[in-house]
């Protein structure tokens, strides 16, 4: 999680964009997070024009921490507040990234939720097609349900982008680094 380090992202985020560091453009970083509520408030306090990440991969509490023990934390409502906050201190839009898992966070009824989640944020979905990880059962998402999946939310008027799958063959896909690291 970054935003456990986060004194080290804010300083690595001004040798990036500093004019005698990298100069990169602010708007062309992303910190990705779970959903650390009061570090989400600080780094909006910054009033920077990154833009901010937040892994959610369901649309209900329930299933949150059923799919990221993480969760356990903050509640959804909590941290879908924060990105509010860091909307409204930054102007910048908030990207969501959600994992389909047949079965699972891939239903109508999960879209639906969805929807009514964003509605009326600035935001972008990726829909991330999940990788297997050995210790869960879960399964991707087939094709067909993904672009259902996509089309409920579009048809919403919330931007979604399909993210291709990336590290799945040789295990180096989100969560999946994890595992070998435990497995020393």
């Amino acid at each position: 999680e970054p935003m456990d380090n986060y004194d080290n992202i804010v300083k690595f985020i001004e040798l990036l964009t500093d004019e005698h560091g990298l100069h990169i453009s602010q708007r062309n970083l992303t910190v990705s997070t779970c959903g650390l509520v009061p570090r989400m408030k600080q780094l909006a306090d910054l009033k920077l024009q990154i833009t901010l990440a937040l892994s959610l991969h369901a649309s209900s509490q329930e299933k949150r921490k059923e799919l990221m023990p993480v969760a356990n934390s903050y509640e959804l409502s909590e941290v879908l507040d924060a990105c509010r906050y860091y909307f409204d201190k930054t102007g910048r839009r908030i990207t969501f990234e959600y994992s389909l898992v047949g079965g699972v966070n891939d239903t109508d009824e999960d879209a639906e939720r969805l929807v009514k989640l964003v509605s009326g944020m600035n935001c972008h979905i990726n829909l991330i097609p999940v990788n297997p990880i050995k210790e869960r059962d879960y399964v991707q998402s087939d094709h067909e349900e993904i672009l259902k999946f996509k089309n409920k939310l579009e048809k919403n008027g919330i931007n979604v982008t399909i993210r291709r799958e990336m590290g799945r063959d040789i295990d180096g896909a989100c969560g999946q680094l994890r595992k070998k690291f435990l497995e020393r």
